[in-house]
């Protein structure tokens, strides 16, 4: 198995996976609610999360390079300590009612998600291309602990400090950022690998107009962008629909499932049907959700369209992650990935700051059919991609 011929690496990298996860649920449950109590207009509720998002994007690239330059191990460290800090400024922030302050929290809080969303291409650092796919399943597999423990979590924590909600809960999303620091340690120090510092290789303009490098950004970006856009808007509209925190966050719970379970076997899918293959599956399973979670508002749509959701995501951005493995030279690592990752977090950011307001504005089936036309577009450039990629092996005979 993988897990036991590359070491102790993995095993961390889905330790801190499955920790980061615990806490971006707590925060995926209950930021839209906040906000919709302490926000100046309703219609803000989800900008904290797009603050974030922000963040994220402002340091995906600062944080490859210096992961590039001090390996993974320091920029996993500084993204977890920024983890705990925002947690606490989130729980002030709730203690006073203080929107501005909420939002500064969750600015501190992209800082970590920069960091973190490195764990599954530090799964591939030392793997053979034609294990990558199965090595960021791996990781991202550690998703499902998440699950199983971040909405209890949050439940049993958001009384904690009762009449004040939620603050203990931002108080344990701070602890489990701290604790990503002790599997850290077991991680093995990386040197700067020669290849890696040798030059600046191809111009970025020239690595972006390869279709390998068009359709990896188009399945992973515009998937991780649906799921964010669905995803945030989702407690908020099941509140609206007089159902209760507890059934957001069990469907969150289940949505994450939804996310991480397949973990265990994309990766042999890519390697049997390829990750076009596997990315254009992702795209018609967010389509079929969609249209589930907008044919009625019950708590049995609201569950198997986020399930569906999860699913469709996981496709997307494994495959899409796998195609980007192949886009790069060693020279070229860090600046390709801290592109590719800037992208993904600017569409997970528009997403994020419309969710609210597209979902006040137009209403729940808006959210959901407002993300297919830009699936129809990723389906159209992975396809064009694959068509290509089949004309090459023919020439290639």
């Amino acid at each position: 198995m993988w897990i036991l011929r590359e070491g102790r690496d993995a095993l961390v990298l889905c330790v801190c996976q499955a920790l980061f996860w615990a806490g971006l649920m707590i925060s995926i449950t209950l930021t839209g609610l906040i906000g919709q109590t302490i926000a100046p207009a309703a219609a803000l509720a989800t900008f904290p999360v797009g603050l974030l998002m922000v963040s994220n994007i402002a340091l995906a690239r600062p944080v490859s390079l210096l992961m590039q330059r001090h390996g993974r191990r320091a920029g996993f460290a500084a993204g977890a300590l920024a983890g705990a800090a925002g947690g606490v400024i989130c729980a002030i922030g709730i203690f006073r009612a203080d929107f501005l302050i909420f939002c500064l929290g969750n600015l501190v809080l992209g800082a970590h998600q920069a960091a973190a969303q490195y764990y599954r291409l530090a799964a591939v650092d030392r793997v053979e291309p034609e294990r990558r796919g199965r090595a960021v399943s791996l990781v991202l597999a550690g998703g499902i602990a998440a699950a199983l423990v971040a909405p209890p979590l949050a439940l049993w924590t958001k009384d904690l400090f009762a009449p004040v909600l939620f603050a203990g809960s931002f108080l344990a999303l701070s602890a489990l950022s701290v604790l990503t620091l002790v599997p850290l340690v077991l991680m093995a120090p990386q040197e700067a690998r020669a290849a890696e510092m040798a030059g600046q290789g191809r111009p970025m303009a020239e690595i972006a107009r390869q279709p390998v490098f068009l359709a990896a950004l188009a399945s992973a970006a515009v998937g991780h962008a649906v799921m964010v856009l669905v995803m945030h808007a989702t407690p908020l509209a099941m509140v609206a629909c007089n159902l209760t925190v507890g059934d957001a966050a069990g469907t969150i719970r289940a949505h994450v499932l939804g996310m991480f379970v397949p973990s265990f076997f994309t990766g042999r899918l890519i390697d049997r049907l390829g990750a076009p293959a596997v990315a254009a599956s992702g795209a018609v399973i967010l389509g079929l959700s969609a249209a589930v979670s907008a044919w009625d508002q019950q708590l049995l749509n609201f569950q198997a369209g986020l399930v569906l959701l999860g699913v469709g995501w996981n496709f997307m951005y494994i495959a899409g992650t796998t195609l980007l493995t192949r886009s790069y030279r060693p020279e070229e690592r860090g600046r390709v990935q801290g592109f590719a990752e800037t992208a993904i977090a600017a569409c997970a950011a528009v997403a994020s700051f419309g969710s609210a307001g597209l979902l006040n504005a137009l209403g729940w089936q808006a959210v959901n059919y407002g993300a297919l036309p830009f699936l129809a577009a990723a389906l159209a450039v992975t396809l064009w991609y694959a068509a290509g990629a089949r004309r090459e092996r023919r020439l290639a005979i």
